[in-house]
């Protein structure tokens, strides 16, 4: 069984822009450690992205998999597996969204299961690390959003 973990930080761009960015699947490659690519595979009737293709390369984690997202206004992103890959056999996640004093306090949640089982101990910090990485990614692409929209208004 996987084990859920979870990391939340404050990002200095509004809940449009977060979720902006979160929904642009093909640049995940420029801000999301280890992804190598993301395309959205289906769009449900709102247009947004419901099923997307990810090839991930993470040192010894190669993989190719599909999840399933649903989105619940600018409040949450869900996904859950939708295809498994050769490693990957469990996933459910979610970024969590609320007004801070700041910008966007953003909740990411993971669980993971692999095919092969990993020592305790490595599996825990490679959990921190994805989430770490997946916050502080998103944090450094919705700032840059929030930026280059800002800067485009005075033109």
């Amino acid at each position: 069984m996987a084990d859920r973990t979870s990391s939340t930080l404050v990002v200095g761009a509004p809940r449009p822009v977060v979720l902006r960015v979160i929904g642009d699947f093909a640049r995940y490659p420029d801000w999301a450690a280890g992804v190598r690519s993301a395309a959205v595979v289906e769009a449900g009737a709102d247009g947004l992205p419901r099923l997307v293709r990810f090839t991930l390369d993470a040192g010894p984690v190669k993989d190719s998999y599909v999840l399933a997202y649903e989105w619940d206004g600018d409040r949450a992103v869900h996904w859950q597996l939708a295809e498994p890959g050769s490693m990957v056999s469990e996933m459910t996640g979610a970024y969590l969204l609320a007004e801070a004093d700041a910008g966007t306090r953003v909740s990411y949640e993971l669980t993971v299961g692999t095919r092969l089982p990993l020592p305790g101990l490595l599996k825990r910090r490679a959990e921190k690390m994805i989430t770490d990485s997946a916050l502080k990614g998103l944090k450094s692409r919705a700032e840059a959003a929030q930026h280059e929209d800002a800067g485009g208004q005075g033109q």
